[in-house]
């Protein structure tokens, strides 16, 4: 059990310090979009953040490689 809080513990550290090297934006999608984005996280187990981050940085490599 005390294994388990260490675990909780050390996963809620981890998440403040990411939380505090990132900021926030805003993004405007349509509806219908937004929507199957929303869904499609889900069923991957993921999130819209991670999928958007992970499209910038893959965009990112891309221009940059150019």
């Amino acid at each position: 059990m005390a294994n388990d809080k260490n675990k909780a513990s050390k996963a809620s550290k981890s998440t403040k310090e990411s939380k505090a090297n990132k900021k926030n934006t805003s993004l405007r999608l349509d509806n219908k979009t937004l929507k199957a984005l929303k869904i499609h996280a889900i069923e991957i187990d993921s999130s819209v953040q991670k999928i958007i981050e992970q499209l910038v940085h893959n965009y990112l490599d891309k221009v940059k490689n150019k």
